[in-house]
């Protein structure tokens, strides 16, 4: 588990087609419902092209198909002066109950950028006449969010009749929009299976468009007239939800539409290179980091006693972190452009780009200069052979390290070669210190911004050893079974920013207790806590430190002069994921985070036992992963070590047997008991 500041993407939407709840969030869902009472059904015939869909012989689909998607029919019309106008019909098939929500359009607009000009629905039941919806029956309501603030998205909601299991329900609408960028996105893939998939797109004379295809093979245009093509897919299969797997937009089939056009004016909204979209990041940015003496003042409190360049860099990154609410403020091009550092710095709140900016600034107080980075929260959705893109949706800070600066506990560092040392810091991210940033952020591909405009850099991958867990345990165990002892947990990285967020989330009257409870009740059935407390938990530069005792009866059975201990007490570094999976998997494995683990476990036996026999050593070393483990008796204590180290975030699908056998693995040796025995007189 891991929160921080940061709610949500910042950015504007990126420019999605797919209307139906299918693509919403699970609160945007239940809302939607909560707002939208079923209209009073009324009789009304459905379109021909509708009735055609629901007529349609269909292929078999899988038996935990919730809905089918019939037809899936957009077509897009760009203006001369930029402008664009969609017209979207879509056909669902209702297999489930739990597909009852794919009855349920959601349309979403700027306003006054965008206009949702027409909308209709009907349905089409098994049994019965049809019915229909139109504009008079739907709701618009503002951008859902956890939180946030206030935006000019909108959502516009209109609710088929009937949407039940064996029925047809049908959407058509038109919306016109005013995109900031000249590009079109066009998403074929979802949760839900495809049988027809239609794109049609006209542009003004003299225009020229590229495609490319994303996770999906090729598709030849098909010229339907002057300035129109249409491409066409079928039978595209739904999008598995499997555990661990990249990002749905990562694995998705989609196409990505870059628009060139005649007109110069119009054409500073299209990118042929990186270079260009940073330049047009930076012209937005221009004139945002101007300092005041209020900043100024500031930074001279926070930095007062820092004697170094770092020290100053940590005050000034920690205050922003801890006092700088996230709060996004995104009215018109705000969802691209920063606020001013003065404004963020007066109110106390911004979204990622406004808390990059404010910190930026105070940082050129100290004579440390900065660099915007845009990057996507998914790692994977950019990709170096790609043009220009908006699919970034995060900013963070590139910090110029000055000359000398020790990087002993800065990770995130990047060799520019004109530059020089660049160190990466997420500042809406309040549980990582200066020198981390995020698991989602790592090995992924980020436009960093200069003066001189974009270019496309890989943020490193982190080390396993800058996130590492040490457990050492000490237990006496008596001749009943059962075993007392304590436990000094020390973390760094990311195993301590996990073990923080859960500590905060927790709703206890002691958070770190209830959590330690939790943790134990599901490796040591039984066991109770006697003793907790977290050392360093709100100062984030330091280790997290968690101390807890407890006692746990009847935890080896003994059975007349023999007693079977399993020597591994807590933590679980097995996994079940690749287990009992009814259907072979399509996507890799996403592990998170590199990351290094260490066990050592001494329990003292009852007076006047011994060891009888202890379990074999393991050694196990993949691309992705080791382990290594081994049981050893000195007479007087029985001592269990163990490292595990994961060296790679993504286990692509050919090495999946071998993770498999890695946790089968680590789970005998997780499972397996030493023996004790009474010693002779």
């Amino acid at each position: 588990m891991r929160t921080n500041n940061r709610s949500s993407c910042d950015f504007p939407e990126r420019r999605r087609r797919k209307s139906t709840s299918a693509i919403l969030t699970a609160g945007c869902v239940l809302a939607a419902f909560a707002a939208i009472h079923a209209p009073a059904a009324r009789a009304g015939d459905a379109p021909d092209w509708l009735r055609a869909a629901a007529a349609a012989p269909l292929p078999k689909y899988p038996d935990d198909t919730k809905a089918i998607v019939l037809l899936d029919d957009e077509t897009v019309t760009i203006q001369a002066n930029g402008e664009d106008v969609i017209h979207e019909r879509i056909a669902y098939k209702i297999v489930r109950s739990s597909g009852r929500d794919r009855g349920v359009l959601s349309v979403p607009f700027t306003n006054p950028g965008s206009k949702v000009t027409s909308v209709k629905g009907w349905c089409i039941p098994a049994t019965g006449k049809e019915m229909s919806v139109n504009e008079k029956d739907s709701v618009v309501r503002g951008k859902f969010e956890d939180e946030g603030g206030p935006s000019d998205e909108q959502v516009l909601f209109l609710r088929a009749p009937a949407p039940d299991p064996g029925n047809v329900v049908g959407f058509e609408y038109e919306v016109r929009t005013r995109p900031d960028l000249l590009q079109e996105e066009w998403d074929f893939q979802g949760h839900d299976p495809i049988h027809l998939a239609h794109f049609t797109l006209q542009v003004p004379s003299g225009w020229e468009y590229k495609i490319r295809w994303v996770n999906h093979p090729q598709v030849s245009a098909q010229q339907d007239g002057p300035n129109q093509w249409h491409w066409e897919v079928q039978d595209v299969p739904a999008i598995d939800d499997e555990d661990a797997a990249p990002p749905e937009e990562t694995v998705e089939g989609r196409a990505m539409v870059d628009f060139f056009p005649t007109d110069a004016a119009v054409r500073q909204k299209t990118f042929d290179s990186w270079k260009d979209f940073g330049l047009w990041q930076s012209g937005l940015a221009a004139g945002r980091r101007n300092d005041t003496p209020e900043i100024e003042a500031k930074v001279k409190e926070l930095t007062a006693n820092a004697t170094t360049p770092l020290d100053k860099m940590r005050a000034i990154t920690l205050w922003v972190q801890s006092q700088i609410r996230y709060y996004a403020v995104e009215i018109g091009i705000g969802g691209w452009q920063p606020h001013a550092a003065a404004q963020v710095f007066a109110n106390r709140y911004g979204d990622c780009k406004d808390m990059t900016t404010l910190l930026s600034t105070m940082l050129k107080d100290v004579g440390i200069d900065s660099y915007y980075v845009f990057i996507s929260s998914e790692r994977g959705l950019v990709r170096p052979d790609d043009p220009p893109a908006a699919e970034f949706d995060h900013a963070i800070l590139a910090i110029k390290l000055p000359a000398g600066v020790p990087t002993v506990d800065l990770y995130a560092l990047y060799q520019h070669p004109r530059l020089g040392t660049l160190l990466f810091f997420d500042s809406t991210d309040n549980l990582d210190p200066l020198g981390y940033i995020p698991p989602e952020l790592q090995a992924n591909y980020a436009m960093l911004v200069t003066d001189q405009g974009g270019e496309l850099v890989e943020l490193p991958l982190l080390a396993p050893g800058t996130n590492r867990m040490l457990r050492y345990s000490q237990f006496s165990l008596d001749s009943f079974g059962s075993l007392q002892g304590s436990v000094r947990e020390i973390r760094w990285g990311e195993p301590a920013t996990d073990s923080r967020a859960q500590i905060h989330a927790a709703e206890a009257k002691d958070p770190g207790a209830d959590v330690l409870e939790t943790f134990l009740a599901h490796f040591v059935p039984g066991a109770e806590l006697t003793h907790a407390n977290a050392e360093n938990l709100d100062d984030i530069g330091k280790s997290l430190v968690l101390n807890y005792q407890f006692v746990a009866q009847n935890y080896a059975q003994p059975s007349g002069d023999l007693i079977l201990l399993r020597p591994r007490v807590v933590g679980e570094w097995s996994s079940a994921l690749l287990e009992n999976t009814a259907k072979p998997r399509l996507y890799p494995v996403d592990l998170g985070a590199t990351s290094l683990w260490s066990d050592i476990v001494e329990i003292s036996p009852p007076p006047g036992y011994v060891v009888d026999d202890l379990p074999s050593p393991t050694k196990l070393d993949y691309p992705f992963a080791s382990y290594t483990s081994k049981v050893e008796w000195d007479g007087k204590v029985l001592r269990y070590t163990r490292t595990m180290q994961v060296k790679s975030v993504l286990v692509p699908n050919e090495q999946l047997g071998d993770l498999k056998k890695f946790y089968e693995q680590i789970n005998e040796d997780e499972s397996t008991s030493a023996i004790l025995k009474r010693a002779a007189n």
